[in-house]
């Protein structure tokens, strides 16, 4: 940090650099962990696509968006008061319950025979999981972050999701390959992928702590420092204007946030879900090269990812920092349906996965600029039940379309679209969503 020392009221020190980086272990590092095993089941689905047709007749393309999108259903239905409960109880403990439910409903994941069952686990993995990404924006990372350094501590912990696809797309079509004990490939994927999720539950639950004042590896100092911090920032935004939780969630702010990123949303899921398909008609290779060959754009993506959060640390900038990869996506993915040779593809892909996922760790920094405590859980998760709607349109437009046209074209261009109207958007944002 730019601060080595600091002092609290009573005069007392406190080394910021090492007690960031004491808190990146034990705060960011367990919340990337469980970011990576849940974005690597609930995105199995679009691996598992590329074989599961071949068992499962009445899997066309039109039931597998319906089933891919039905998740964000339950997420939607429960995601706001769950994200309120959490608050007003203990957010730790609800991410280690969040955990163990989905990685049980994964696991039966692999025993559906019926287009009723698919559809059920998928809204039941949809609401075990509901207010996971609000608990841990809205309250554990704001929690032990002040706010410049919040852009920075979300960004390298939703690394994760590039992350999450860059070891899950090859592991997933190795997985797809091998048919374990009788089982299916796909089923041996639910399965395996399961099981990190069950077993990091107890890990976590033992590991995490909901404040400094609940860890024993923060000294006395550093908890009288976040907490007198924590509380300015609090004081600062109560003279603004002090919102109870029905206020936050009919502010205009928060609704525009909500508009812009359903339009984001339906873009980033429409082409996670359908990209290892989308790549393997482009391309006609295996599902372990497809695997391997998404490793490329997730990589790219993630480099971006990640000097986003770092640049708007440095710049105390925000808006651009989300609009310019939004403008990015939206190219890549007009542009996908165009590539005439499966190298061009990977190339529009990559800029694809640029732009859906590059700004998200700023982007989750803004509604906590203004808002705090149970305010914020129950904002951002209206902001993310928004999103989750279009994640719900998207895979399930794509599948429409695709089925009805037999190409995805159609498809690419809405994403586009909306990726393009979500950046313009953004850059409306007041000035007043910047670093503190």
């Amino acid at each position: 940090m730019s601060q080595s020392v600091v002092q609290t009221t009573a005069g007392e020190s406190v080394d910021m650099q090492d007690f960031h980086r004491r808190r990146m272990w034990h705060v960011v590092f367990p919340l990337f962990i469980v970011s990576i095993i849940a974005f690597l089941d609930r995105v199995n689905i679009a691996y598992a696509g590329l074989t599961m047709k071949e068992d499962l007749t009445w899997l066309t393309p039109e039931v597998f968006g319906m089933g891919a999108g039905i998740f964000f259903v339950g997420y939607v239905l429960f995601e706001v008061p769950a994200a309120l409960i959490a608050a007003r109880f203990n957010a730790m403990k609800w991410v280690a319950r969040i955990m163990f439910s989905w990685g049980v409903v994964c696991v039966l994941m692999a025993t559906m025979t019926t287009e009723l069952e698919f559809y059920v686990y998928r809204f039941l993995l949809g609401l075990c999981e509901a207010s996971l990404y609000p608990v841990m924006y809205s309250l554990l990372i704001p929690n032990w972050f002040l706010p410049r350094e919040r852009a920075q501590a979300t960004s390298l912990m939703l690394t994760s999701l590039l992350l999450s696809s860059i070891i899950g797309a090859p592991l997933a079509g190795f997985l797809l390959e091998l048919d374990l004990f009788g089982l299916h490939g796909w089923q041996t994927l639910f399965i395996i992928e399961a099981i990190p999720a069950i077993v990091f539950a107890f890990v976590f639950a033992f590991w995490m702590k909901e404040k400094p004042q609940d860890a024993d590896w923060v000294t006395p100092e550093e908890k009288v420092y976040i907490a007198e911090a924590l509380e300015k920032e609090k004081a600062e935004k109560d003279l603004v204007k002090k919102y109870t939780t029905w206020q936050a969630l009919k502010e205009p702010k928060v609704l525009l946030l909500s508009l812009i990123y359903f339009l984001w949303i339906l873009g980033f899921w429409g082409f996670n879900f359908w990209m290892p398909q989308v790549l393997k008609n482009l391309s006609g290779w295996s599902p372990s090269a497809v695997g391997w060959a998404i490793v490329i754009p997730m990589a790219a993506a993630l480099i971006v990812q990640v000097y986003c959060g770092s640049s708007s640390t440095k710049r105390n900038e925000r808006r651009w920092h989300v609009a310019v990869p939004l403008f990015i996506g939206a190219i890549g993915l007009i542009l996908t349906p165009h590539s005439p040779t499966p190298e061009i593809s990977l190339l529009f892909i990559s800029l694809s996965a640029i732009g859906v996922y590059a700004g998200m760790g700023v982007w989750w920094t803004l509604p906590t600029t203004f808002l705090s405590g149970a305010a914020a859980a129950g904002a951002i998760g209206l902001i993310n039940s928004a999103g989750n709607v279009g994640g719900w349109v998207g895979p399930y437009m794509l599948g429409f379309v695709n089925q009805h046209t037999g190409a995805f074209h159609i498809g690419y261009y809405v994403m586009g679209a909306c990726m393009l109207l979500a950046a313009l958007l953004v850059i409306t944002l007041p000035k007043s969503m910047e670093q503190k």
